[in-house]
């Protein structure tokens, strides 16, 4: 069967009463989850999404918690364990094994399924996110994001500069109007980030809570499945350094890096990202 063009919209209900809303294009072929970075949403894969699910697989690219048009948390639990539990619902829903591409954030919470439940995967992609990420990469993501998050910008022309100024390899678009689907204008007139800001600010985020990179490390050494780590060569959240010391963890794992591409690879470098992951599920078919 070849996939629909356009996916359908659904919502998710998990075991905590949040509702993951989600992009869902059927397919008769093997199924795959897509979670986006933090700060992002699910529509920020670009032409990926499209593409695999054009090969026929099942394929559902969701909203995180507290991001897009998912539901935030009334209590500020942002604590991967909660990311964790979301996931399970939602492979609960597709009723079937998946494999699970996370790009940071998204990743992360791959990682803790897969350790929790690793029957129900089939495939693991990482992109470019580690057990421990560099400590300078995540202050900095971390910095723009909080700087960003209450004030707003006074239009997507702003925050398109914003973003430029911290992703300086990328060239600036012409045309800002892409940014609205990752910005929601309140009431006040101002464009903000579509995501809750307790992500970062809550007691019970994941800033908040000391970094576990032991307990990801002993879960990435007993990952069995295919894997495949995406790197940005122009990453400072995971640079060779760390790129190596997850090989030497999971030894079975392909190693991609993509030429020109920072932390954002599906945003900076998005055929080149593609035609890998693309070709790593074709290997496996």
């Amino acid at each position: 069967m070849t996939s629909p063009t356009e996916p359908t919209t659904v919502h998710i209900k998990t075991s905590s009463d949040i509702t993951i809303v989600a992009d869902h294009w059927p397919g008769d072929g093997p199924a795959i989850v897509m979670a986006h970075g933090g700060g992002q949403t699910r529509h920020s894969w670009g032409r990926t999404a499209g593409v695999l699910a054009a090969a026929g697989h099942r394929l559902l690219s969701i909203d995180l918690r507290g991001h897009g048009n998912s539901s935030w948390s009334t209590s500020g639990d942002y604590l991967i364990n909660s990311f964790r539990d979301d996931a399970m619902s939602v492979i609960d829903w597709l009723d079937e094994p998946v494999a699970w591409v996370g790009a940071s954030l998204g990743g992360s919470t791959g990682l803790a399924a897969v350790d929790a439940a690793p029957q129900r995967f089939w495939a693991l992609v990482l992109v470019d996110i580690t057990p421990a990420p560099a400590q300078a990469g995540i202050d900095r993501i971390m910095t723009f994001m909080v700087e960003t998050a209450a004030t707003g910008f006074a239009d997507l022309d702003e925050a398109a500069d914003a973003v430029a100024a911290y992703q300086p390899h990328r060239t600036r678009p012409k045309n800002s109007s892409g940014l609205a689907k990752n910005l929601q204008q309140g009431e006040d007139g101002r464009w903000r980030w579509h995501w809750d800001p307790a992500f970062v600010t809550s007691d019970r985020s994941m800033t908040a809570q000391k970094t576990k990179n032991l307990t990801r490390t002993e879960a990435a050494r007993r990952l069995r499945l295919p894997t495949m780590l995406v790197r940005g060569q122009l990453s400072d959240l995971v640079t060779e350094a760390e790129a190596r010391a997850f090989l030497e963890l999971v030894p079975h794992a392909v190693y991609v890096d993509v030429k020109d591409a920072s932390h954002m690879i599906a945003g900076d470098e998005n055929d080149a990202f593609t035609s890998a992951v693309v070709e790593f599920f074709r290997e496996l078919a």
